[in-house]
């Protein structure tokens, strides 16, 4: 077989349907949008939670409480296993997480995560540990720094 002999299988390609083009083809003059009316028009429709003009349900249902997600601390989250990629006795910080495009962006801090096992002795510098890396990283060899 050649790329030249290759066919898609039967039935996979089929056209699209073309609406509004005459009787012939099932959809034809309304194209299967019924007669006049709001959603009959070009560009018609209602948006996204509207109720006919009755107050939605969104502004009905009382807003009570506190939410923490604008004050939360957003950490930038590193698995155990990504840090195998360094050598020994090396110091991970943020630059180096950075440049080797393990994390994008700070936020506000990082937090290793104990995903994975560690096989390389590490220095590591970071905002918050679990509990399960710090005590994979120092069985490792490696120390845990808080910053």
């Amino acid at each position: 077989m050649r790329l030249d002999e290759l066919k898609p299988v039967p039935g996979s390609k089929k056209l699209p349907n073309r609406r509004g083009r005459g009787p012939g083809s099932g959809n034809g003059k309304t194209g299967g949008r019924g007669h006049k009316g709001q959603k009959a028009r070009s560009g018609g429709g209602v948006r996204v939670g509207f109720e006919g003009g009755q107050m939605p349900l969104y502004r009905r249902v009382p807003k009570r409480g506190f939410n923490n997600k604008d004050f939360a601390t957003n950490y930038s989250e590193v698995k155990l296993s990504d840090l195998n990629r360094f050598e020994d006795n090396t110091l991970v910080n943020w630059e180096l997480l950075n440049q080797s495009g393990i994390i994008k962006e700070l936020k506000d801090g990082i937090v290793i995560l104990g995903n994975g096992e560690l096989t390389k002795k590490l220095t590591v510098q970071a905002a918050r540990f679990t509990k399960s890396a710090a005590e994979k990283i120092e069985a490792a060899g490696g120390k845990v720094e808080v910053v």
